[in-house]
Order: C-alpha cells, then sequence, then structure tokens
C-alpha cells in the first residue's frame, strides 16, 4: 500500500531536517581537535565552545570532577559525553564508564580513545536505568533540551538510589533559555534552545527534580553541584 502524498512530503520533510550537533560544524570540528565554534543566539550574541579543551586529555578542574566518582559501587555514565575525555580518564584510572552523545563524531573520537560510548539522545531508553552510580552532566549539557529541570529529572532517573549527579553550572548567576545555532568560520546548524543556569538557578530546579544538593565547588573558573537522587 502506498504512501499518501501528503504524508510522503511530511516524511520526506523530516528525513530531511538538519539536526543540532550533528548537521552543523560541531562534528567537523570534534574531527579536526579544534575551533573556533560558538553557540549563536538569535540577538547575534555569541557564546563560545571549548573545543580545544574537550578534545585534549582530562586537566584541572576535570580532576576534581572525576574525583569525586571514584569508590563508587556503579559505573559512571556521562550525558553528552563529547569527544570522550572524561571517559577516557575515569577507564584509566579504573572507573568503568560509558559516554553517550548524539554526535557520530564524538562517539567515534571517544571510542578512539579507548573509551565506550552510545551514539544516542539522552531522553532515548540507555542501559541500565536507574542503576547508576553516578552521571555527569558536564561541559554546559545542564542547557540540553532547554529545559533544566526536565534534563535533572531524567538524569536522576538514570541513578542508581543514593547515586550522584555531578552538573557542571555557568560560573555566573544566569538562568536563561534561548534559541542558539551552533556557528564556525564554515556555517551554521539549524536553531534549537539552549538553556544556561548558575548555581542558584541549578538548585532550584533540582528541587524541582526531586534531587537533594550535597556540594557547591569551584575550580579553575568553573563551577559545580553534587546532588544525590534520596
Amino acid at each position: 500500500m502506498s504512501l499518501p502524498a501528503a504524508l510522503r512530503a511530511d516524511t520526506a520533510d523530516a528525513a530531511d531536517a538538519a539536526v543540532p550537533w550533528v548537521d552543523d560544524p560541531f562534528g567537523r570540528a570534534v574531527r579536526a581537535g579544534r575551533g573556533p565554534l560558538w553557540l549563536r543566539r538569535a540577538d547575534g550574541s555569541r557564546l563560545p565552545l571549548e573545543v580545544e579543551r574537550w578534545c585534549a586529555p582530562a586537566a584541572g578542574a576535570d580532576l576534581g570532577l572525576l574525583a569525586r566518582c571514584r569508590g563508587l559501587s556503579a559505573p559512571v555514565l556521562d550525558l553528552g559525553c563529547g569527544p570522550g575525555r572524561l571517559v577516557a580518564e575515569l577507564l584509566a584510572t579504573g572507573v568503568p564508564a560509558l559516554g553517550v552523545d548524539v554526535c557520530a563524531a564524538s562517539v567515534d573520537r571517544t571510542t578512539g580513545l579507548g573509551g565506550l560510548a552510545l551514539h544516542r539522545s539522552v531522553f532515548d531508553r540507555l542501559p541500565a536505568e536507574g542503576r547508576w552510580g553516578a552521571v555527569l552532566l558536564a561541559d554546559g549539557n545542564l542547557g540540553i533540551g532547554g529545559d533544566p529541570a526536565a534534563l535533572l529529572a531524567r538524569s536522576a532517573g538514570l541513578l542508581a538510589p543514593g547515586g550522584l549527579l555531578l552538573v557542571e553550572t555557568a560560573p555566573e548567576e544566569v538562568d536563561e533559555v534561548a534559541d542558539v545555532r551552533v556557528e564556525g568560520l564554515d556555517g551554521a546548524g539549524p536553531p534549537f534552545p539552549w538553556a544556561r543556569c548558575g548555581p542558584a538557578a541549578a538548585l532550584r530546579h533540582a528541587r524541582t527534580a526531586g534531587l537533594a544538593h550535597r556540594e557547591q565547588w569551584h575550580s579553575h573558573g568553573r563551577s559545580f553541584l553534587a546532588l544525590t537522587r534520596p
């Protein structure tokens, strides 16, 4: 049975639709290991993306973040793992870890470092839901989906009872959602919603998601929270 013409057109449009972080300069930057790359807001302002740092070995504030993953009774899940430096460092120090990312170039780079990664959205079905010892939302990934409370609730559902959710926040106090595009010197991708939260806003969203506050710290100009699933 053939599809109606209107349905065929809708299906073709969906197939041709560009996907943020996939059909934009991000994947090319990850493969090259360098930027420059930005998130461009509709008003023309830009937020830099630290591609070179993400593609380099874990260092600086990364090490304090990952130290909090040692000694857990269950593995670590890195949501939006990017080029895989955190997953690779965890595995190198004997901590079982898995990355998840929608960008195939990120997954390829993670596995090229000897890490493990899945090519999926954080909102797709994932292995061992409700059994992870820690979940990471680093490098601005609290912005995924443009709804921090929903993302934190999703992350909480992945944790084992008493598990740790380690979240990097914006260093300044901000709570915003904006439509942005990934932009490089070779063009820009499609628009999508993205959020930025400072520590206070992230804690408000965490309470909405049923998470408890354990710790807050700053390191090398970056800001972090440790949250727990009661």
